[in-house]
């Protein structure tokens, strides 16, 4: 995979108020490649949604833009830092969050263990016991169940447990990958209420989904892939005005 040198100047000044931006990336996984020229941007405080039907690249986005998949050809910046040829935990440092598809939980620990994992990592021990209190106030579910093992949640309550662990150290970015994935549509609405209070205290989001309706409500923005490719971008609106484009 090619390797891709960070510029030495500064991002463009008209881009300055873009907290995530990808220019022209193409990406993928080995000779088979998955992303052709994507251009997208995320303002501070904002909701991008990144739409498209299964296989249309979106997760590979999530993974460039939080390092997981290095573009090779393209540039990614974050916070007027390139960030393409960074490692994952350096990128996770500037502040990027990245609640992947799936459960994303260490399933034989404890819930307690797992928030007091998460937290001693990023706040140390001194400050992990006041921000595993933070995180029962805004779950309380999770509080009930503290010594239960993990594994044994509900889909649900195991994707609370994630966004629990992004709430508290409240990220610049968060990437959600396909969050409501496999969930009742009642928890998906509690999911979504949750992501709304994420946004409300200032946390910018990437919003990958295929629930079209819940991402538009919550969105600023809307992106749509097909192919690898981007097929439309613009304001979110409602289903109606991007539906030509998901097909």
């Amino acid at each position: 995979m090619t390797t891709v040198t960070p510029a030495m100047s500064p991002p463009d000044p008209s881009t300055t108020a873009r907290l995530l931006e990808l220019k022209n990336v193409d990406a993928g996984y080995g000779p088979f490649r998955s992303l052709f020229d994507v251009s997208l941007a995320v303002s501070p405080g904002s909701v991008t949604a990144l739409l498209g039907a299964n296989g249309a690249g979106k997760t590979t986005v999530a993974r460039v833009a939080t390092g997981l998949v290095r573009p090779t050809a393209g540039e990614v910046w974050f916070a007027g830092n390139r960030i393409d040829a960074m490692k994952p935990y350096e990128i996770a440092r500037l502040g990027v969050v990245h609640a992947p598809e799936g459960r994303s939980v260490f399933a034989s620990l404890s819930v307690k263990e797992n928030l007091e994992l998460s937290f001693r990592r990023e706040l140390g021990r001194a400050g992990a016991g006041d921000a595993l209190g933070r995180a029962y106030e805004l779950f309380p579910r999770l509080g009930e169940r503290s010594k239960q093992v993990a594994g044994t949640l509900s889909g649900g309550e195991q994707r609370m447990l994630s966004l629990a662990r992004v709430m508290v150290t409240h990220p610049k970015l968060l990437v959600a990958d396909e969050l409501s994935l496999g969930l009742a549509p009642i928890v998906v609405d509690e999911v979504y209420e949750h992501l709304a209070a994420i946004r409300g205290a200032g946390t910018a989001i990437l919003l990958v989904e295929q629930y079209v309706g819940h991402a538009l409500a919550i969105s600023d923005a809307v992106v749509v892939l097909n192919h690898g490719a981007v097929v439309h971008r613009g304001p979110a609106t409602t289903f109606d005005d991007i539906a030509e484009h998901l097909l």
